[in-house]
């Protein structure tokens, strides 16, 4: 039987896909909840992850579940000779389907409304 891959590790390869250009930030509206969506639009304009040569690959990946049905994750990604750190959340929907609910990465940060 052939191991099903973990949502984490689905979510990081998908996130630095967008994050690095190589897929557009819309193809994660079905896969995001809540401001998830926004701030990675906001990273994704930036191209945090974009490089030339050596495209971006996960080299790590661990997390923590604080409750059933929702998991806080970090990745190592690196790309050549540099190592960067994004964390992000998914959380199980009614629906049986993960979805991101929050992203960082290492750099700036999105600003928050005033309504948090």
């Amino acid at each position: 039987m052939i191991p099903q891959p973990l949502p984490t590790d689905l979510f990081a390869d998908l996130l630095v896909a967008v994050l690095s250009g190589h897929r557009p930030v819309h193809s994660m509206l079905r896969h995001t909840r809540g401001r998830a969506y926004d701030e990675l639009a906001w990273l994704a304009e930036r191209s945090p992850l974009r490089t030339r040569g050596a495209r971006p690959v996960v080299r790590d990946i661990g997390y923590y579940e604080p409750r059933p049905g929702a998991i806080e994750a970090f990745a190592r990604i690196g790309a050549g000779d540099r190592l960067r750190a994004m964390a992000f959340r998914l959380e199980l929907g009614r629906d049986r389907r993960w979805r991101c609910t929050a992203v960082e990465l290492g750099g700036p940060r999105p600003p928050r409304p005033e309504a948090d």
